[in-house]
């Protein structure tokens, strides 16, 4: 459906579940000035989202426009078909498995109209949970899959993909199936990763762990994620990530013959498949990877200097596009690593030292 056609979105809307992703869809509504109920079995949790002014109670008489469930993956399939059954609305879900849930609500389609049900997942979130946790702008730019089924009602369809639009994030639309295998290679596949590598640190000796920098921190920071949910994900979505964990079993095994040789070629064939792997990523708006070049720092570990930092990378005229710190334990300052256009990276160097900044080439 193109954005021609797509159907009004003009509320209310209701919001099931007041956790990170409910609570900025009720924001991102709210900014949009749209009517927004709000629902969810955690008193805490809707006590916390009201005051954020993400919606308002469920009132006598609310007919909403759409209704989406935010709440764990064990409770989608029955809080889809609780919202089929009370509301004339169209129904979408934000959880990140699809199939699954579909199968369940088909399984008592003689008790609800599934031409109301369009599947949905926003690539989007955060190792922190919780309303607290939530943002208007947490769906800027970001993917967010819309999934129908085939008996899908094409303008609820559309109104889904309405809600996507106005959250500022690209609507990509795909089947339940196909969905579930892509994000068992891009998100479930690279958190087991991470889980792993932090596994080894947890009885590592203090000496070790003393040396901890940038990169592990940057692989395994996924892996601070809630445990409770992260099963439920795994378990829903299990056929599609067993599939790519025996592959990388294989991948492990082959790399492990290859670090015991006597010669390197086989690891250096490895090694640059993950080169390769990381080009494949899609760069800023979904375009192909730009080449780039980090540029690091030294900032005092002072207020106002991080902002002075990027103030000077503007003056010059050179877009950062992305960043990182590093802080050093023994030392009052911070390694910062700016990423940029691999061809504006010279020119920063200069003109950062030339303002009296302390680089590392």
């Amino acid at each position: 459906m193109t954005d021609d056609v797509l159907p009004d979105l003009a509320g209310p809307i209701e919001v099931v579940g007041a956790g990170l992703i409910g609570t900025s869809v009720g924001l991102v509504c709210r900014r949009l000035g749209l009517d927004v109920i709000l629902r969810d079995t955690s008193a805490e949790n809707l006590r916390t989202a009201h005051g954020l002014g993400a919606g308002r109670a469920p009132l006598p008489g609310d007919r909403p426009q759409l209704v989406v469930v935010a709440v764990p993956p064990v409770a989608i399939a029955d809080a889809i078909v609780d919202a089929l059954g009370r509301t004339d609305a169209v129904v979408t879900d934000v959880g990140s498995v699809k199939a699954a849930p579909l199968a369940a609500v088909a399984a008592r389609a003689s008790a609800v109209d599934l031409r109301r049900y369009v599947g949905s997942h926003p690539m989007a979130g955060s190792e922190r949970s919780g309303p607290l946790a939530a943002s208007a702008a947490l769906f800027d730019g970001r993917p967010w899959a819309v999934t129908p089924h085939e008996g899908a009602d094409p303008r609820a369809v559309g109104l889904v993909e309405a809600l996507v639009l106005e959250c500022g994030a690209s609507p990509r639309v795909m089947s339940p199936a196909e969905h579930d295998r892509a994000v068992a290679r891009i998100s479930h596949l690279p958190h087991l990763a991470a889980v792993l590598v932090a596994g080894r640190l947890v009885t590592a000796p203090e000496e070790h762990l003393a040396l901890s920098g940038q990169g592990v921190r940057d692989v395994t920071r996924v892996a601070a994620s809630d445990p409770a949910l992260w099963r439920q994900i795994l378990e829903a979505n299990s056929t599609a990530v067993l599939d790519l964990l025996a592959e990388v079993r294989s991948d492990l095994d082959e790399l492990m013959s290859a670090v015991a040789a006597d010669t390197g070629a086989d690891l250096v064939e490895i090694l640059a498949r993950g080169n390769a792997g990381t080009q494949a990523i899609p760069g800023k708006h979904g375009g192909p990877a730009r080449p780039t070049r980090s540029v690091f720092v030294s900032v005092p570990d002072h207020p106002g200097e991080l902002a002075r930092l990027f103030g000077d990378a503007g003056e010059i005229g050179v877009n950062i596009e992305d960043v990182r710190i590093d802080h050093d334990p023994g030392r009052p300052v911070g390694l910062t690593e700016l990423v940029v256009d691999r061809s504006s990276a010279e020119h920063l160097l200069a003109a950062l030292e030339s303002r009296g900044w302390t680089t590392h080439r």
